[in-house]
């Protein structure tokens, strides 16, 4: 299934393998593919992480008295910090998310905080660029003004010999920038309605880290290298000629293009010649900053910047930015002017309210990258070159909670990937973590991003603190509630670092206003265990299907393709029929508040627990009355999931899943690898037994448009569970089949109508 970046994280490498991934994994990024190469044959199984200094740096710790503070204490957690090096021993190689050690540190492991430092050797120095009356127009008098300002490229060579995270992401980037540069040009394709965002982000990509190699070596080659990409894709063999080059139309296509071009123009200033220097401004603005001025007031090319809350606002506006910055004294026309006189109020207007009141993204977990990559962008880029934010950071007072929203979407299993997971991410990352936590002061941000596969990239280089220091799980709570109206989802857990922990997300939320990205959905859940996905997504659709983002009105032709219908999710149908999308679900929630402390391993109480509960009535016709609760159990070993349901039609339970499914009537047996989850049906209603199908359309839905086919989905069984009209309790215990733990250890819980959930209701 697409639960996307095919992640997992924890503490050993039990989990079953195998030659093919697990989920289905649409649109696999050729960009990770490419990075992999270099990247992945340093991490998995051998990151620089140093287990022989552990003991020694928390004996000296715990006998060093009172904590020190200033100077002492960023010195000692530089010390700290290089004894133990990496705290992931490695990068999972299914999943893509880190391992860590089953270990105790109680010097490294502390709460997250930043340690400011005078000292040139472990932090930042001060920018002297500090302009008393900012303006978008007025840059600093230096080159680079985008991200990377001139003061932070003299300081990063002795930071990376004392950070062994800079260190690490220093090496990955010139191996990947080698990787690339035996690579021929990107070579122009068009993709029909995506245009050429893949060519965009993988030019930017490239273009980053050509950039990066050559400022860090002044070796020729990496300029050289980074001028023969630009001038392919300004070349008449890469599409067609004149201001469509770019392909405006799909705009997104422009402001990647632009924003690559920005970074060489402004990063290699010095270093191109006026020749080269002229062509690549000349670039810029016939085929990217013209059109997207006047795209500010055509609806053709400009529809995201009116209303547009979501990643097409902050990926246009930021690439426009960064482009106009970028040519800003060079460039005597004014056009540079009138962009940035456009695009900072616009996304002040729109891309900063995607962040809901709770933090979550307005389109997807997936999406989130890329508008978060966009607004970090821009940000960054008028920060460095102006002085000022102009309210990008403070304006919408949630954005700062957007890191969690990140943080807990992840399961060891990879992201709770509701909906859409988007085009290949190339240069897209979540490396806005990095730059939100330090920006708003949000150390947990920075330690966790640091230790994921897509940290090192050069942004990374200039956005991380290396004052930084802590693990980010200390002091976590394993459970999050995220209930704004339009979201309304949770996330539990067992532990922050045990790659075989219990996962669990489900979400209800409003099913119209995510800018046509989201699933027929409410009710959905994902379940991690045993370090793999037991119930999953399908993810994204073919983007070029009839009609697929054309509404998400209930009789839009998105709903007629099995991924995006309700039959296609992990909940509850009825009749057969998709969810209402005028559907306004009510949430309720409660958690014991447990928190993960120091140590990777979590000893959890045998009264932890956390629940969710949705009132779904609203979702569906026929229904009069419905309610799905989901809750941690036994210690937090166990899941029950339940369904009080009262519907006039036929009742369908649906679970997809890449496990090997044997059924027995009220019990089902998952298999993956050498691991196992039972499920059974407790209190089971007459008839309700347990069966299998395959992830396809019933016959009798409603037609395809002409022409039109299904995404297949290898490999994924969906469990069932039918019912004729009535009125139920629903319950379905997963029991994980944990080592160690015997068939006494598991409990089967009292059966509670929903209303009467409590902490303590299943004890």
């Amino acid at each position: 299934m697409a639960d996307y970046a095919n992640e997992t994280s924890g503490l050993t490498t039990s989990r079953p393998k195998s030659s093919g991934r697990k989920w289905i994994w649409i649109g696999v990024p050729v960009a990770v593919a490419v990075i992999l190469a270099a990247v992945l044959g340093g991490v998995l199984g051998s990151r620089a992480h140093k287990n022989d200094k552990n003991n020694s740096a928390s004996g000296a710790a715990a006998d060093s008295g009172p904590s020190p503070t200033g100077e002492a204490a960023a010195s000692q957690a530089a010390s700290i910090k290089e004894a133990v090096g990496l705290f992931p021993t490695a990068t999972d190689s299914q999943y893509l998310l880190p391992l860590y050690p089953s270990t105790t540190n109680t010097a490294a492991f502390t709460t997250p905080t930043f340690h400011e430092s005078n000292n040139a050797a472990l932090a930042w120095p001060k920018d002297s660029f500090q302009p008393s009356n900012p303006k978008p127009t007025s840059v600093r008098p230096d080159r680079p003004r985008l991200i990377a300002p001139s003061y932070k490229w003299q300081a990063l060579p002795q930071l990376i010999q004392n950070d062994p995270y800079l260190k690490f992401w220093n090496e990955t980037i010139f191996g990947n920038a080698t990787q690339y540069y035996g690579l021929e040009p990107v070579q122009y394709h068009l993709d029909g309605g995506s245009g050429i965002l893949d060519n965009a982000r993988e030019i930017k990509m490239r273009v980053k880290a050509f950039a990066y190699a050559y400022r860090m070596t002044n070796d020729t080659k990496w300029l050289d290298r980074t001028f023969s990409e630009l001038q392919n894709a300004v070349s008449d063999s890469f599409g067609p000629s004149g201001t469509a080059k770019w392909n405006p139309t799909h705009f997104l296509d422009t402001a990647e293009f632009v924003a690559a071009f920005a970074i060489a123009y402004d990063w290699l200033h010095d270093a191109w010649s006026a020749d080269q220097r002229g062509q690549i401004l000349s670039a810029m603005k016939t085929y990217g900053l013209e059109v997207g001025n006047d795209a500010f007031g055509n609806s053709s090319t400009g529809w995201w910047a009116n209303g547009i809350e979501g990643n097409w606002n902050c990926v246009c506006n930021s690439g426009l930015t960064m482009g106009a910055l970028a040519i800003l004294e060079d460039d005597d026309s004014g056009l540079a002017e009138q962009i940035l006189a456009k695009t900072v109020p616009n996304a002040l207007a729109n891309c900063i309210w995607a962040v809901s009141s709770d933090g979550t993204w307005s389109e997807t977990a997936n999406y989130w990258y890329f508008g978060t990559t966009g607004l970090a962008e821009m940000t960054a880029s008028l920060l460095t070159a102006t002085g000022s934010d102009f309210g990008l950071l403070k304006t919408n007072q949630h954005l700062e909670l957007t890191g969690y929203y990140h943080m807990y979407v992840n399961g060891p299993g990879s992201l709770f990937a509701y909906g859409d997971h988007g085009p290949n991410k190339f240069s897209t990352t979540a490396n806005s973590m990095l730059f939100w936590g330090d920006q708003l002061n949000h150390p947990e941000f920075v330690l966790y991003q640091r230790d994921q596969h897509d940290a090192p990239e050069p942004n990374s280089m200039f956005w991380y603190d290396p004052s930084v220091a802590g693990a980010f799980w200390d002091g976590l709570p394993l459970d999050r509630f995220f209930d704004n109206s339009t979201d309304q989802w949770a996330s539990m857990r067992s532990s922050w670092t045990d790659q075989n922990a219990l996962y669990v997300a489900m979400k209800a939320g409003t099913l119209q206003g995510h800018q046509t990205h989201n699933d027929l959905d409410a009710g959905d859940f994902v379940l991690d265990a045993l370090g793999t996905r037991w119930a999953g997504e399908l993810g994204s659709g073919d983007y070029l299907s009839e009609g697929y983002f054309n509404s998400d009105a209930q009789d839009a032709q998105r709903w007629l393709y099995y991924r995006k219908r309700t039959e296609g999710q992990n909940t509850i149908l009825v009749d057969k029929a998709n969810q209402l999308v005028s559907a306004h679900p009510s949430v309720n929630h409660d958690s014991s508040g447990t928190q993960q402390g120091s140590s990777t391993v979590l000893e959890v109480p045998k009264d932890s627990t956390a629940y969710f509960t949705a009132d779904l009535t609203s979702a569906y016709d026929k229904v009069n009355s419905f309610k799905r609760g989901i809750r941690m159990i036994n210690g937090r070993k166990q899941v029950l999931l339940q369904d009080d349901i009262d519907a006039s039609a036929d009742i369908m339970w649906r679970m997809h899943t890449n496990a090997t499914v044997t059924t027995d009537g009220a019990s089902a047996t998952l298999k993956i690898g050498d691991k196992t989850v039972q499920m059974s049906i407790l209190n089971a209603p007459n008839g309700a037994t347990f069966s299998t199908g395959d992830a396809v359309r019933f016959s009798d839905d409603p037609p395809l448009p002409e022409g039109q086919v299904d995404q297949p989905n290898p490999g994924v069984t969906v469990v069932m569970i039918n019912l004729p009209a009535g009125k139920y309790s629903l319950q379905v215990l997963f029991n994980p089949q944990w080592d160690g733990m015997s068939a006494n250890d598991f409990v089967t819980p009292p059966s509670v109508p929903i209303d009467s959930w409590s902490l303590t209701s299943h004890n």
